[in-house]
Formats: structure tokens, sequence, C-alpha cells
């Protein structure tokens, strides 16, 4: 590739909109969608698990099979499998205008997860490899890693403005021309990959399979408690498929010849404490998101536009600090960085937690926190991860950075959705507010708020005493060459 490596990024404008439409969608999905969900629950009868795995189901495909479809990437082309993800999700897309239940629009978005799986592993490499220069590919990693900051910040406020003269399908239907855009950017910008850039190792199917029952197991199990009570067959039958899946996993991964993922690497001082750092970004912001949106609509009773409005702050900040961060990171170096920012975002939690109930000053002061330290832990903490690997390693770097905050996404939204079906009585997105179910929806937030603020924070704990180790002795290089 380096004959015809472009001398300055203009030259590779083409492949950099399609590059950055494939971001705009990850992260755009799901932020505009949020700001939906109540008129969603009212319009399709959603119970509350229902309303939790319409956000959900998205993360959760999404998390579990990325590191699969990095592989397959890595084996099979990053180009192709992208522009076959790219197809898929403009189909599923314009399915969305089909959905008439709860079950249906579960499955589009678990379909668009699928799509984000096969799309997103390979968009850091392509970028990385249209370049020869590390300043140019820096560059280009920002300009690409900016399209989905965009999308992340003025997705709630663009959702909930659309929602005012269109039906909450078009904020599904605008990834279709997303879809086009990136497809095209792709197919004529991006050169076919060469045979030598390919691995021939074979895919590890029953470790992929293993891995996503486990994940899918861990994630769905507590709504079926939340459904069915804690004496449910369903539950405890996924808790003892779950505790299976990850056992088999563990001892797939520790002895196949060619692992999907070689647990060593997650040993890595670098890659665990990264890891630890962005899983509690992504936790947070999850939680924050959903539990804001809910607040808002059902227990204050504002109108989706009011509510897209209120997340300005969020969007101002996360526009306007990006020419901050690189002089934040120069001065305080990229280790106290990366657990400041990662304990901003925390911290945001814990505001709203605290004082969300008592007025908007404190909805907005937790947004700019959160927004804050997202614009810098985003950077650091990959960077961490891909500093801490071997230099062949980095594909399967980027596919763990991902997969980590999209579980992490998942992880909140599924707690949030099981406390509260836990604690207020019937569906949320029933219009029948008495007093005592709106006390009973608050205090369902804030404990909501309270186990999320908890498990990120130890998170972050975790990953600030693993990065004080990087001094220690360096684990030993994977003998494999998968991925």
């Amino acid at each position: 590739m380096s004959t015809r490596s472009p001398a300055r990024l203009r030259d590779a404008g083409i492949a950099l909109t399609g590059l950055s439409a494939v971001f705009l969608f990850e992260m755009l999905d799901n932020s505009v969608l949020n700001v939906a969900l109540p008129t969603i629950g009212r319009e399709l009868h959603a119970s509350t698990t229902g309303l939790q795995w319409v956000t959900g189901a998205y993360s959760v495909v999404f998390g579990a099979l990325m590191l699969l479809f990095g592989a397959v990437a890595d084996r099979f082309g990053r180009r192709r499998v992208m522009l076959v993800g790219l197809v898929l999700l403009a189909l599923s897309a314009l399915a969305t205008a089909l959905v008439t239940t709860t079950g249906e629009l579960v499955a589009v978005r678990a379909l668009m997860g699928l799509a984000a799986a096969m799309t997103t592993p390979g968009s850091m490499a392509l970028a990385f490899r249209l370049f020869d220069t590390e300043a140019l590919r820096v560059r280009a990693l920002t300009v690409i890693s900016t399209a989905g900051l965009v999308g992340l910040a003025v997705g709630p406020t663009a959702g909930g403005f659309a929602l005012a003269v269109a039906p909450w399908q078009a904020l599904l239907l605008v990834n279709v021309p997303i879809a086009a855009l990136a497809f095209v950017g792709i197919r004529t910008g991006v050169p076919a990959d060469r045979p030598e850039d390919l691995h021939p190792d074979r895919i590890d199917v029953t470790g992929a399979l293993f891995g996503t029952t486990a994940l899918v197991g861990a994630l769905g199990t507590p709504s079926l408690f939340a459904e069915a009570g804690s004496a449910s067959w369903p539950g405890w039958t996924g808790v003892v498929v779950t505790v299976a899946a990850v056992a088999a996993f563990v001892q797939r991964e520790r002895t196949a010849a060619q692992p999907l993922l070689d647990l060593r690497l997650l040993a890595r001082p670098l890659v665990a404490s990264g890891l630890a750092y962005k899983a509690a970004s992504g936790l947070a912001v999850s939680g924050l998101s959903y539990l804001v949106t809910l607040q808002l609509q059902f227990a204050w009773g504002w109108s989706p536009a009011l509510a897209a409005a209120a997340t300005l702050p969020q969007v101002v900040v996360l526009l306007a600090s990006g020419r901050f961060v690189g002089p934040f990171v120069q001065r305080v170096g990229l280790g106290r960085a990366a657990w400041l920012s990662a304990g901003a975002v925390v911290a945001g939690l814990a505001l709203f937690t605290v004082g969300g109930r008592a007025g908007y000053g404190w909805v907005a002061g937790s947004l700019v926190l959160v927004a804050a330290g997202m614009r810098v832990v985003g950077v650091v903490a990959g960077n961490n991860v891909l500093q801490g690997l071997p230099s062949n390693r980095t594909s399967v770097g980027a596919a763990l950075v991902d997969t980590s905050s999209e579980l992490a996404t998942a992880v909140g939204i599924t707690a949030t959705g099981t406390v509260l079906a836990l604690l207020v009585p019937g569906s949320i997105a029933s219009t029948s507010w008495t007093a005592a179910r709106l006390a009973a929806f608050e205090g369902g937030i804030t404990v909501a708020g309270a186990v999320l603020t908890v498990v990120a924070a130890l998170l972050v704990g975790f990953g600030m005493a693993r990065a004080t180790t990087r001094a220690g002795t360096p684990v030993a290089e994977p003998a494999q060459t998968a991925l």
C-alpha cells in the first residue's frame, strides 16, 4: 500500500468521508434513539424490559460479535467485510418502516448491531493503512473519531427536534443515507486488502460461540429475573448457561492453537487499565443518557423537543473542547489524563444520582462533566491499549477497546432497565402516573444511578491500580500470530 499512499490528508478525502460515516453511524445510532424511547414505549405498548432491549439489543449484539468480525475481517478482508456490513445496515434501517411491535423493533436493532460489528473493527485499521507517516495517521484517526463524537453530541438534540415533525421511525431511517455515503466512500477511496496484509489463520468459531453465549446470557439474564421474579426457571437457566459458557470460553481460549482472543493480552498493565477506563466511561455515559431521558420526559413531563434542548450543554462541551485535549494530555501526561478523564465521567453520573431530582441545574452539571471526560478518555484509553500491545496485535486492540465500550453500554442499559422493572409497578411507558408510581420511579432512577456509579468507580480504581504496574515485569509475548 505504501506505493500508493496519499501524501496529504485531503488526497484521501473520499476514503476518509466513508470511514467517518461509519463512525457517525456507530455513535449516532443509540444516542439519537434514546430521546424517542417514551414515544416508542407508548406507540408500541412496550414493557419496561422491552423498552430496555430496544436500545440494549444493539449494544449486546455489537459488543458480543465485534471480536469475531475483527478476526473475520483480518482473514477475509477488512474492506470486503465492511461493505457487506453497510449493505446490511441499510436493509435493516429500511425494515424499521415495517415495524409494528416491540419484538420486531428489537430484532431490527439486533440486525443493526450485527452491521456495526461488521463495520467498526476494520475502520480504524483501514484509516491506519491509508498512510505511511505517523503524523498523517494520527490526523486521519482524529478526523473519523471526531465524526463519531459529533454524532454522539448532536444525536439527542437532533432526535428530539425531529420528533416534533416526524415519526420516530425517521430516526433510524436516517441510517440509510449514512450507509450509502459510507459504502461509496469506502468502495471508491479505499484499496482492497492485499493478500499479504491478511492472515491465513482459521477463525475460532467455537470460541466465538462460547463468548457470544456468555455475553448475551450475562446481559439478558437480569431481565428474566425482573419480569418473572427471583424464583423463575428461565432466569436460573440463564445463570447456569452463562456460567457454563464463560468457563468454556476461558478454557477454549487458553488451549486453542489459534484463539479468538489470547487472554494473556488482557493481563498487560496498559491494556487492562485502558480497557477499564473505557468500560467505566461507557457504563457512565450510557447510564446517564438513559436515566436523563427517562427523568425529563416521564418524571418531569417534558416534551421530546424540550428534553433534546436540555442536552445542549453536553453538545457544546463535546464540540468546543476538542482543541484543548492535546494541550491537556501534554500537560498532565497520558497516565494521569486517563484516570482524570474517566473519573470526570463517573463524577458526572454521581452528580446526577445525588441531585438529578432537585432540578435541571444538577442535570446540566452532570452532562457537562461527562462530556468533558468523554472528550479525553476516548483518546487516551485507546492509546494506552494500543501502546501496551505488540505491533502485530493493534487490530485486536482496537476491537477490544470498542468491545469494552459497547459491552459497558449494554450493561448500563440492562442494569438500569432491570432496577426500574423491579422497583416500578407496571410498565414505565404507561400513561397512568399516580403519586405512588412517580415516587417509585424517581426512587428507581436514584438506585440505578447509584449502582452504575459504584461499578464505574470500581473500574476506574482497577484501571489506576493496573496502570501503576506498567514499570514491573512485562508480560510475555503471545506465541500465536492470530489476529
